[in-house]
């Protein structure tokens, strides 16, 4: 059988991120063998230190480099040495506009084994993935400053959302749940009893696609409510969808419920482009080079991109060789308490990919 080929930009990035990327790329480099395809990698050494050296943040060339690729992984982005927001603005959100990623993708999984700080809940009750728009809403960055440094100082800043915008991510939280075959649920999360405006857009929208998915349950929740049910019973929850700022924040709940950052992974994804795969967590400077850090995160970031690049075998060996590891041999999750080194974790990961049938 002829191989198949992909090319990934990788970014290391900040702090513990290429020591997370480091062992990602070894997992992957055992399901490709396994698998039969083969994998290139090209690294671009953006981020704090890079930013710091030559002030630059993401160049041009960059940009046009990596769209010569298949995907990009990212290890982590921010630097204690510069100021918060320059970094994430200047590449976080540059790659997902410029790349048009419009969908940030995070399933949400609690695997045996691993402690969540819910009551009497267990890996059958935390399975759900959250679609979040990724392009707009808060975070396209409309706004400004009236009489800024006085006291009648004015800040406004906008949410912006657009028929297309709003309607090609819920279409893609419709498919995502019928090609996820689960419950078969589509949650909308918002706020439509005071933002009335974005959330009438939102709502209209959703009903309307929902029209052409009769094998899909829908249903509505406001996102203070989700956040209650999301801690009280998560197992309601299969897909749900939302808007860039209110994904933002309940994600970060939803990682605390699965185990915490240490395994929780993402993508943004643009479905007919380059797409972005990354560990949720930051960049943890204050392990760097200690080898403690749980690579997990990015090792199931890993997964996420082979499956998203065609490459579900390989991704299933990565799922379960993480879902054995988690359960038979780290005693914790959390950084330097897995009674494994970094890299150690990296290996009996890959080890175990290469004794699975295919």
């Amino acid at each position: 059988m002829k191989s198949r080929k992909h090319h990934i930009a990788v970014i290391p990035g900040d702090g513990t991120g290429p020591e997370v990327v480091e062992e990602g790329i070894k997992v992957l480099h055992a399901a490709a063998a396994k698998c039969n395809f083969q994998l290139t990698f090209t690294t671009y050494n953006l981020g704090g230190e890079n930013y710091l050296s030559t002030n630059e943040i993401l160049p041009d060339s960059v940009l046009k480099s990596i769209a010569k690729t298949d995907a990009i992984y990212l290890g982590a982005i921010g630097h204690p040495d510069v100021k918060p927001g320059i970094l994430e603005k200047g590449i976080l959100l540059n790659l997902r506009f410029h790349f048009d990623q419009y969908i940030n993708l995070r399933p949400v999984k609690l695997y045996e084994g691993v402690y969540t700080p819910l009551k009497d809940k267990g890996p059958d009750d935390i399975d759900f993935v959250v679609v979040r728009e990724n392009t707009e809403g808060l975070y396209a960055g409309a706004g400004g400053f009236l009489k800024r440094g006085t006291p009648d100082e004015i800040a406004v800043q906008e949410s912006i959302n657009t028929r297309k915008g709003v309607e090609r991510c819920i279409r893609y939280a419709f498919e995502y749940c019928r090609k996820r075959n689960k419950e078969k649920k589509l949650t909308l999360c918002g706020k439509t009893n005071v933002l009335t405006y974005e959330f009438d857009l939102w709502e209209r929208t959703f009903n309307e696609v929902a029209k052409e998915y009769s094998d899909i349950k829908t249903d509505y929740a406001h996102v203070d409510a989700i956040c209650m049910w999301m801690v009280k019973n998560p197992e309601w929850f299969d897909v749900i969808v939302t808007d860039n700022m209110f994904g933002d924040i309940i994600t970060d709940l939803a990682a605390m419920i699965q185990g915490g950052m240490g395994i929780a992974a993402g993508a943004n994804i643009n479905p007919g482009g380059i797409s972005m795969f990354e560990p949720i967590g930051g960049s943890a400077p204050k392990y760097t080079g200690k080898q403690v850090i749980n690579p997990i995160a990015a090792i199931s970031a890993a997964q996420i991109m082979l499956e998203t690049l065609g490459e579900e075998k390989g991704a299933q060996l990565i799922e379960k060789s993480v879902i054995k590891v988690l359960r038979d041999d780290i005693k914790d999750v959390a950084a330097g308490k897995m009674g494994y080194s970094t890299s150690e974790v990296g290996d009996l990961i890959a080890e175990h990919i290469t004794t699975q049938t295919v």
